[in-house]
């Protein structure tokens, strides 16, 4: 892991890394002395490692909570290239959104390309972080996804074990205009965790409200605890 740049502001240090062909950013306290919970978090489709409302949820987690949160790019979004199937796909999905065209069948189809690529891309990209020294290796992990970061999550936890609570979606957009209503509540039923917990928002798919920022990161700091003191949602 190869850090290029670093910046330091209101308590935050910001690293951005690359390993191999991934890029990908680090957010940790300014006072962090080791063992700080890390969570890694997944964006959404067509977004990046820095979307902003996925560097608010991270600044949040971080001096509120005092976690460390790592992000990457999806393959072919943010800094890394589409190779031409992805391509394929994206142009497939404005063609259908101009035409009014359902598009959940290439979204399911591209994010699980996407996702079997990221998989292996964040297994790598923990060991790395679990190696540096201010990240303790026995720090517990959460993983928290939005969109395609919720595909990505649901493969990365099934084949992670170092993965001990995980938030999909931050909240349920329950008049989802893009995606049905009863495939969301079926995939929280198909969970077998012993805990978990439904956040719906009565509302479309974007945007979602700023209040619920905070639902992930009160669910991680019960479940990994804070900085300062040493499941699915």
């Amino acid at each position: 892991m190869h850090f290029n740049s670093e910046t330091s502001s209101n308590g935050v240090i910001e690293r951005n890394f690359n390993l191999d062909e991934i890029t990908g950013v680090l957010w940790s306290p300014t006072s962090a002395t080791g063992g700080s919970p890390l969570v890694l978090a997944g964006h959404t489709g067509g977004m990046h490692k820095k979307a902003p409302g996925l560097v608010a949820s991270a600044l949040h987690s971080v001096t509120a909570y005092g976690f460390t949160v790592a992000a990457i790019d999806a393959p072919g979004h943010g800094d890394r290239p589409r190779n031409l199937q992805d391509h394929r796909w994206a142009e497939a999905i404005h063609q259908a959104r101009a035409a009014g065209e359902p598009i959940a069948p290439i979204v399911i189809d591209y994010n699980m390309s996407l996702a079997e690529r990221a998989v292996p891309e964040w297994q790598a990209t923990l060991d790395a972080l679990q190696a540096l020294p201010e990240i303790d290796a026995e720090a517990p992990i959460g993983y928290g996804g939005v969109s395609l970061g919720v595909v990505t999550g649901l493969m990365l936890t099934a084949v992670e074990s170092r993965i001990v609570a995980v938030s999909f979606g931050g909240v349920f957009v329950w008049d989802d205009e893009e995606f049905e209503r009863a495939s969301g509540v079926a995939l929280f039923d198909a969970f077998a965790s012993k805990e978990k917990t439904l956040h719906a928002y009565s509302g479309k798919h974007y945007p979602v409200p700023e209040y619920e920022r905070d639902s992930s990161a009160r669910f991680f700091a019960r479940h990994l605890g804070r900085a300062d003191s040493s499941s699915a949602e």
